[in-house]
């Protein structure tokens, strides 16, 4: 038996436990996840949730619900994924994440039923161990809901155990293809599978073709359609406190879910407001620095740059210097080209090797601007090629770091320190 002492131990449990190509496209991988959560108790059956999926936007949107709805005095567990620089940020009640001591504690708890999958040939990865110990805390502390984020698709996603009031859809776009498929429409296909019987579907989709997909599936399955993706800008918008049109997007995805919510749990307009107004997500639009102001955005793939393209296009800065790092399971030639028109010089670079995640060659990375004849230079070091992009900006210029998840949380780590951890 694997013994858990200390958040350390977990942490090192966790890591060893990773690797991408496990069960992604595997028909009976939620039999399974289904199997372990019984031992469990089915913790993910003891509060209610809104489920959350899409290619982009979805992190966002239900960081958005959760805060309006903690506004609305309800108390709320929220998972979304990935995680900047700790695993505690996974599990999160009312905006404070599992304390590290308690995150030990639930884990120890569950390695009597993983070594038992584990016996049987059938131990979680990585990402369903975490996902479970986040139902297992919002359980224990008897959270009133929580708010779900998609980890990957939907239609076989870890989460689609969960028994929703409210699912949503808040984007479709190419990613992760390699299982998801390679059109539109068949992501569309993939992602809808959270659909749910009597149970609303919000949509953001701005492609025909994979809105009638969705569209279709929730007529099959018995979900109510509901779609936002017309709708004229709502006057909450002005409190919004994320920057981007692709934020007020996602704001108007959240609209939608509180709309489709049962009464009980339906925000009052000054909770919405509150909630907006006092949503910041660290690695998204997030300032670290001013003159030259410095923004950090997660853009992994080319629908996430192009959204970072059109924010940074409203700020109308002097200059924009990106430093730029992609994993290289991402497609690198779409996300650069999506940023070489706004940005002045990309300045390309590496992030901290993790298992499962390896950076794109910097080289290879320039090469590809250089295609579009964008200004670039090479620096290895992350942390070089942030001081780099500062000494060559001036006071109005716009300094982004960008690309991969690894990056940005490497960068903040060093700015801002970690994120807070406490427990409920």
């Amino acid at each position: 038996m694997i013994s858990i002492q200390n958040y350390e131990d977990a942490e090192r449990y966790l890591l060893s436990t990773i690797d991408e190509r496990v069960s992604r496209t595997q028909p009976y991988r939620l039999e399974r996840m289904r199997g372990f959560l019984t031992e469990l108790g089915n913790p993910q059956l003891q509060f209610p949730v809104v489920h959350v999926g899409g290619t982009s936007g979805k992190g966002s949107t239900c960081t958005l619900v959760a805060n309006v709805l903690q506004s609305a005095g309800h108390s709320t567990g929220l998972h979304v994924k990935p995680h900047l620089q700790s695993m505690t940020e996974r599990a999160r009640i009312n905006g404070h994440d599992i304390a590290p001591s308690h995150f030990a504690e639930i884990l120890a708890g569950m390695m009597p039923a993983i070594e038992r999958a584990a016996s049987r040939g059938e131990r979680p990865s990585y990402y369903e161990t975490l996902l479970t110990l986040a139902f297992c805390y919002f359980a224990q502390c008897r959270v009133d809901i929580a708010v779900i984020e998609v980890g990957l698709g939907g239609r076989l996603d870890g989460t689609n155990v969960v028994s929703p009031l409210v699912t949503a859809i808040t984007s479709i776009g190419l990613d992760h293809t390699e299982v998801l498929g390679s059109t539109l429409t068949a992501i569309a296909a993939e992602k809808a599978g959270i659909a749910k019987v009597r149970v609303p579907m919000v949509v953001n989709i701005d492609d025909d073709g994979a809105r009638d997909v969705v569209a279709q599936i929730c007529a099959e399955v018995g979900a109510p359609f509901v779609d936002v993706a017309t709708r004229p800008p709502s006057a909450y918008l002005k409190h919004l406190s994320l920057t981007g049109a692709f934020q007020r997007t996602n704001a108007m995805t959240a609209l939608g879910i509180f709309e489709a919510l049962p009464l009980a749990f339906a925000p009052s307009a000054q909770a919405i407001s509150q909630g907006f107004a006092a949503t910041h997500i660290p690695g998204r639009m997030e300032c670290i620095a001013r003159k030259p102001m410095t923004l950090l955005d997660i853009a992994h793939n080319a629908q996430k740059a192009t959204a970072l393209a059109g924010a940074l296009r409203e700020m109308r800065a002097t200059s924009v210097r990106i430093v730029l790092s992609i994993a290289k399971s991402k497609d690198a030639a779409e996300i650069i080209a999506a940023l070489v028109d706004i940005a002045d010089e990309i300045i390309c670079t590496t992030f901290p090797v993790q298992p499962g995640r390896t950076p794109i060659e910097p080289n290879a990375l320039a090469e590809l601007v250089r295609a579009h004849g964008c200004r670039t230079e090479v620096v290895v070091n992350p942390h070089e090629a942030y001081e780099l992009a500062r000494r060559r900006s001036g006071e109005d210029d716009l300094i982004v770091v960008t690309g991969s998840t690894l990056l940005v949380a490497t960068i903040r780590e060093r700015s801002l320190g970690p994120v807070s951890s406490q427990t409920c």
